[in-house]
């Protein structure tokens, strides 16, 4: 079935000389693989390599079987012009991160209209704003609320917040828990609206205590979940 949508490119990864396998989220299905043949070795073909470079959004003509192989791409062009998402080190660094988050955390195919919706218009902010230090965290904390696993905050008066059970609780338990500053860091992207973002001060240890409690979550919630590679990189640039 030949299908029109939206992508966002997640990952691609050099198959034989000269193709790709590319993951992507799309609108339309939620999560597809492709197979790219020739895509590297081709200079005239509608399918440029710089397509399918992580976090490209693009509008895609496909090839959907749906039979859990891999599908092809007949045309694609691209959605949206980043700007500095690819040339800027620290979002380059930010940008390669959240691509691996995301295809470590989505396994869906299915269609879901508001995670690519938060997916588009964060990605679109990151790409025209510069106070972005903490702009993943905002991100991943707030992804959780599409991927089902968003912390409950009903006590949120609590001295701890307990990672595993996803809750507030007055008492430690065995369960790894966040607490003092990290908590309050928690609390405080938990609480805060977007657009306030660039007002909170947070320090380079801060930043990475709540960047690990954050992955550890994922880690937790999500099953078959990896940390990524990438998060040495991302913790050098923002050093």
């Amino acid at each position: 079935m030949q299908i029109t949508t939206k992508a966002i490119i997640l990952s691609s990864l050099k198959y034989g000389d000269t193709s790709l396998i590319v993951k992507a989220f799309t609108a339309s299905d939620g999560l597809k693989s492709y197979l790219l043949k020739g895509v590297l070795a081709s200079k005239k073909g509608r399918l440029k390599t710089a397509y399918f470079q992580p976090l490209m959004q693009l509008d895609i003509v496909a090839n959907h079987r749906n039979k859990g192989t891999l599908e092809s791409i007949k045309e694609a062009k691209v959605n949206f012009h980043y700007q500095t998402l690819h040339s800027q080190i620290a979002k380059n660094a930010m940008t390669l991160f959240l691509s691996e988050m995301l295809g470590n955390s989505i396994h869906e195919e299915e269609s879901n209209e508001d995670l690519f919706l938060y997916l588009e218009t964060m990605l679109q902010w990151l790409d025209t704003n510069d106070k972005i230090a903490n702009f993943h965290l905002y991100f991943l904390l707030h992804l959780t609320k599409y991927l089902g696993i968003f912390p409950d905050t009903t006590n949120s008066h609590e001295p701890y917040f307990d990672l595993l059970e996803g809750e507030f609780i007055n008492t430690p338990s065995l369960n790894p828990i966040l607490q003092n500053d990290n908590l309050l860091n928690f609390k405080t992207l938990l609480g805060i609206n977007f657009d306030a973002l660039h007002t909170i001060s947070l320090n380079k240890l801060g930043r990475q205590e709540l960047l690990r409690s954050l992955i550890l979550y994922f880690e937790l919630h999500l099953q078959g979940f990896r940390k990524p590679k990438s998060l040495d990189v991302l913790n050098e640039v923002f050093s």
